[in-house]
């Protein structure tokens, strides 16, 4: 699978593309020296990369990956928050919340390949994603408590949604790493595959999720989105609104063309 293009966003943050991976762009976490902590101008460079992406119409599914063999992320840079002062620590409290919405609000599906450890601000960059695919060397956990600080990344809000209040509560409260197979039981992860094979199993899903209609996907993943939470009545009205913006669309129109004649669409993206 070779790299048909590479932008790199500062020093820490890189978006390929691959050949035979059409509409399908990997955002890689490329600190390796220090396990991908989260450094301000590490925040930066995500937020910049999501903002790119977000306007590039021609990707159809983000897959988020860590150039480093036994990381995901650890999580926020805690050597440079300790050199930090007071008033320095609240001027970067918006540059590090936008790396974290900027991957949460990326318009199309989001895939996260994890491995390793993947803790604190590393796991909630995870959650911020749609679907986590973790292999089985991962451990994690959202462990700032134990620091004397609270998941500030989304963690508060994107674990609950996932697993539930009492054992979101547990988890926050405890501090404690999960390892893979608890972390697939509790649906802290999604997919667990073998050990190695996280990257490519997530790709190799971006690249399934990417062969549908980018119009369709984008739509689909605001009702998802925005429908969390609402009562079923609400929930509803937002779901048909996002059928309204797709449903005299030129992606509607080819995919009926395409299946009654039995062939493979070619979607417009309008």
């Amino acid at each position: 699978m070779g790299v048909t293009s590479e932008q790199r966003f500062g020093e820490f943050v890189v978006v390929r593309r691959h050949e035979g991976l059409d509409h399908v762009a990997e955002l890689v976490l490329d600190r390796p020296e220090a396990m991908n902590a989260v450094s301000t101008a590490m925040a930066r460079s995500i937020a910049d990369a999501c903002a790119a992406l977000g306007a590039d119409q021609g990707v159809r599914a983000t897959v988020l990956t860590s150039s480093h063999e036994r990381a995901f992320c650890v999580g926020a840079d805690l050597k440079e928050r300790n050199s930090l002062t007071d008033a320095e620590l609240v001027r970067q409290r918006p540059t590090a919340r936008a790396a974290y919405t900027g991957v949460l609000e990326l318009p199309m599906p989001v895939v996260a390949a994890v491995h390793g450890f993947a803790l604190g601000g590393g796991f909630e960059l995870a959650l911020a994603c749609d679907v986590i695919v973790a292999d089985r060397t991962a451990l994690v956990g959202l462990p700032e408590v134990s620091v004397g600080v609270i998941p500030g990344g989304g963690g508060t809000q994107l674990l609950p949604r996932r697993v539930g209040a009492a054992r979101a509560a547990e988890l926050v409260f405890s501090a404690r790493r999960v390892e893979a197979a608890e972390a697939r039981e509790l649906g802290l992860v999604d997919e667990l595959v073998e050990a190695g094979r996280d990257r490519e199993e997530a790709l190799a899903l971006g690249a399934r999720i990417a062969a549908n209609s980018p119009v369709g996907l984008r739509a689909a993943k605001r009702a998802l989105r925005l429908g969390q939470g609402l009562d079923l009545r609400a929930g509803l009205e937002v779901e048909d609104a996002a059928w309204r913006s797709v449903a005299f669309s030129g992606d509607r129109a080819e995919g009926v063309a395409a299946f009654n004649e039995k062939r493979k669409p070619s979607w417009p993206g309008e």
